[in-house]
């Protein structure tokens, strides 16, 4: 039997930005249920990304993001455990491990959430949807959907967009298939010289589409990796129980071509040290990540993304095997890589694995307001600011394919779809949000707000993707939940000066002089 719990704001999501909507939803004066599928708070910035690294001007970030998020440190564990005793210090409800399964709705509004069980495993892997089990349900005046994939937004039947738009929707000259990036001439396929011998594990066929075409394909994600050869912190990485080390040829061929050039070989494992932790090496051909599997997450139930997580954390386990053993390795790196394992130290609740998949986009609301890459570059102003954001276009690579070079002939493999225009500084120009990007139309509904998965095209979201920017999206958003309450009104109608006028007080910065 369900029960039924009731609150003011309802925050979906215990990501970063759901804790500091939470919060300021709070503060504001309003009752607050946050809800978390996992029983981690904190997403990213407690599963090894850094709260600074991805925020070049920190003079453009203001409120409780300046005042608490960007103060939260470097190490993982401090930060989840700053997300913990933030929320517990308030009167907010947490209901961990339950998900939304459907949303109720009334007229233009949504009434209540649905939710299940939603238990990770050991590694962290989400409950597939087929395990999960139906338990409360939570009503709310106004729902923030804070998550990373969108699922109130969606199964509320708000329109929102997934994959990759053509060049002619926006006017975006970068938008859509892309040139080719890291070809590399080995050979795609089972049998080499035989193209009807079918294709290598990890590569896609090519869907043929144009440069500039739009496609179902989104960027990859991959988990920000800490590893360790200390044997008291050494989580050992184990092979995948269907492991065979024909699944990677592709790999073997590619290390063949590196020869013994073992810093090339570091790109594919343990990848590109960022900030501490291992991130995706972009200019390698072979990552430490899988490519094109990441379109099956985006708009998929969770069946689907379970079996995405578990394929992101089977094909680590299989490469770094593979790496460590196979004959055409060179001896030196086996041994180098061998030696390495996860480490536990850091995630010691999932055995050393990264208790959030780096989802670097999902779901976007199909909302009042577009941003796009002119947002991006200083070419609009918008009235209706409620933050701002600051990050080049940040696309990792969506496909690995075969590729056929046009001055030679011959066939090789390529990735497609990276790119990182303007650097950390984007323009070097902060760039406004306006609120309209994280409200749905009215008519689609009226007491939802959606501060991650925000209104924007694939690239005008790459370059504000960033777990600041949510934040400060989250208060701003957070804010106008609470004056929609007060006035009795739709998010919609929500005056614009006066959220402005409250989030200024409350130390946001909304335009940049």
């Amino acid at each position: 039997m369900t029960s039924t719990k009731t609150a003011d704001v309802c925050v979906y999501g215990g990501t970063p930005a759901g804790c500091v909507a939470a919060i300021t939803a709070y503060q504001e004066g309003a009752s607050v249920i946050l809800i978390e599928p996992s029983r981690w708070l904190g997403g990213m910035l407690s599963a090894g990304i850094k709260p600074r690294q991805d925020c070049p001007v920190p003079a453009a970030v203001g409120g409780v993001t300046r005042d608490v998020i960007l103060e939260l440190g470097d190490d993982p564990r401090d930060i989840m455990r700053g997300f913990h005793e933030w929320i517990a210090g308030t009167g907010i409800t947490v209901i961990f491990e339950r998900r939304v399964r459907s949303v109720r709705r009334e007229g233009n509004r949504i009434a209540a959430l649905q939710l299940e069980t939603s238990q990770p495993d050991r590694w962290g892997v989400p409950l597939p949807a087929s395990e999960s089990v139906l338990d409360t349900v939570v009503a709310a005046s106004v729902f923030i959907d804070a998550s990373y994939e969108g699922d109130v937004m969606a199964l509320a039947g708000v329109p929102y967009r997934t994959g990759r738009e053509s060049r002619d929707a926006y006017g975006e000259q970068v938008a859509g298939v892309r040139p080719v990036t890291n070809w590399t001439p080995i050979d795609p396929y089972a049998v080499p010289g035989d193209s009807a011998s079918g294709l290598l594990s990890h590569l896609d066929a090519d869907h043929g589409r144009p440069l500039g075409a739009a496609d179902d394909y989104t960027q990859a994600y991959n988990f920000r990796l800490y590893v360790t050869t200390d044997p008291a912190r050494r989580a050992e990485l184990t092979p995948p129980d269907d492991y065979h080390p024909s699944d990677f040829e592709l790999v073997r061929r590619y290390v063949i071509h590196q020869g013994d050039d073992l810093t090339a070989l570091r790109g594919i494992f343990p990848g590109w040290l960022n900030s501490g932790e291992y991130n995706y090496q972009r200019a390698s051909l072979i990552s430490n990540a899988p490519l094109g599997v990441s379109r099956a997450y985006q708009d998929g139930d969770w069946d689907e993304r379970s079996r995405v997580w578990r394929c992101h954390i089977d094909y680590l386990r299989g490469l770094h095997h593979f790496l460590s053993t196979d004959p055409a390795v060179p001896e030196e790196f086996r041994a180098e890589t061998a030696a390495h394992g996860l480490d536990a130290a850091v995630f010691p609740a999932t055995d050393g694995w990264p208790p959030q998949l780096y989802v670097r986009v999902s779901r976007r609301l199909d909302g009042r307001y577009t941003v796009t890459h002119d947002d991006v570059r200083n070419r609009t102003a918008p009235a209706d600011s409620i933050g701002l954001a600051l990050f080049g276009v940040d696309v990792y690579p969506t496909r690995r394919i075969p590729h056929r070079d046009p001055e030679t002939g011959q066939v090789g493999v390529a990735t497609e779809g990276d790119m990182f225009i303007g650097g950390h500084l984007g323009t070097g120009k902060p760039y406004p949000i306006p609120y309209r990007a994280v409200t749905p139309k009215q008519s689609d509904c009226g007491n939802l707000l959606v501060p991650v998965c925000l209104s924007a095209t694939h690239i005008g979201y790459a370059a504000t993707r960033m777990e600041p920017v949510f934040c400060v999206l989250a208060e701003s958003a957070a804010v106008a939940a609470v004056q929609s309450i007060d006035r009795q009104i739709d998010v919609q109608d929500v005056d614009v000066r006066c959220l402005q006028a409250r989030i200024l007080e409350r130390g946001q910065v909304i335009t940049w002089a």
